[in-house]
């Protein structure tokens, strides 16, 4: 049987062993699709999970990656057929389920997106989990009443995977977009993305968080938790929209309800893991097709070899990334 290459993550003493291990098709888990993989990528959920920082893997040892994207080698049902081209991200891929991080993957049909119209399989890894999500934060403030005319749109952690898209995919469906991040470097970075205005984290007093201050955006897009959270529930107009994605700085939230309860606004949780309706789930894939799909994409991401994965996780747990990873499978 056919031998391939696979980055297989161990959990023993507490500690994860991370290794290019060779599998044949039987090592893998049950699924009604085989799948060649063409490309992956690394989220910080990736990084988390190689470098044993994060509690992240389900079982004691699985094939890395939350997310992939390839061609149907096999399918048993009618849905998908040889040939063609599908996505998964998200779901237990990586974590509790052999996920992308190998030449060859067996997975549910239920997890499997085919690629949108106008979308390339390196696109879809350009996007991974982290576009998903932004996508997803963007169509779920929309059916809440977000739109353009309400007024601004702000985005912090900008310069990470979703946040970055969140800003460029915004600025493309019109939003007046402002970053907020901590990296004063990357503000041409972001206004080339669509950012229309910077904020440095450093320019705001998060010990002094008032209920309710100036009703200022229309819209939020949180990666950070805590004390940044708190201030934007706080600075929301009236029906204002907050998406709650990620934990990068806390994940506690110290506020009032009263923007809640004054001013209306709605803070929506964001899972992009196992949440959405398969029907909202191809959706946000083919609106990253079209309306939402930032120009620069391909700007967006770098390429490594798979033989290069491991240098790249540190980068993530270090916060020295900015831009999106991809992994050529077949490197």
């Amino acid at each position: 049987m056919e031998k391939f290459k696979a980055y297989r993550l161990t959990e023993a003493d507490k500690k994860i062993r991370a290794e290019f291990v060779e599998c044949t098709l039987e090592d893998l888990d049950p699924g009604e699709l085989v799948v060649r993989v063409a490309y992956s990528d690394v989220n910080y959920k990736d990084a988390l999970a190689a470098t044993g920082k994060g509690r992240i893997l389900l079982r004691p040892s699985c094939i890395g990656g939350i997310d992939l994207a390839g061609t149907v080698v096999s399918s048993s049902v009618p849905q998908f057929a040889k040939g063609d081209a599908v996505l998964a991200v998200g779901h237990l891929l990586g974590v509790k389920h052999h996920g992308g991080y190998a030449e060859y993957a067996r997975i549910p049909a239920a997890w499997a997106v085919k690629l949108p119209k106008g979308m390339t399989l390196w696109d879809a890894m350009a996007f991974g989990t982290a576009g998903y999500t932004a996508g997803l934060a963007i169509a779920r403030m929309e059916l809440n009443g977000l739109k353009p005319a309400n007024g601004p749109v702000v985005v912090d952690g900008a310069t990470g995977g979703v946040g970055s898209i969140a800003v460029a995919a915004l600025a493309k469906l019109g939003y007046e977009v402002t970053a907020l991040t901590g990296k004063e470097a990357e503000s041409g970075w972001l206004k080339q993305l669509g950012a229309k205005e910077i904020l440095l984290r450093q320019s705001l007093d998060l010990s002094k968080i008032r209920p309710l201050d100036k009703a200022t955006w229309a819209g939020a897009v949180d990666n950070l938790g805590g004390e940044v959270l708190a201030w934007m529930s706080s600075t929301m107009k009236v029906n204002g929209v907050v998406a709650s994605i990620g934990l990068a700085a806390s994940p506690n939230l110290a506020t009032t309800v009263l923007p809640l309860i004054l001013r209306g606004v709605s803070l929506l949780g964001i899972n992009s893991t196992d949440a959405p309706s398969p029907e909202l789930e191809h959706e946000v894939w083919g609106r990253l097709a079209t309306d939402m799909r930032p120009p620069m994409l391909k700007d967006m991401a770098r390429t490594v070899p798979f033989s290069e994965l491991p240098g790249v996780f540190d980068d993530f747990i270090n916060a020295k990334v900015s831009r999106r990873v991809v992994v050529d499978m077949s490197a």
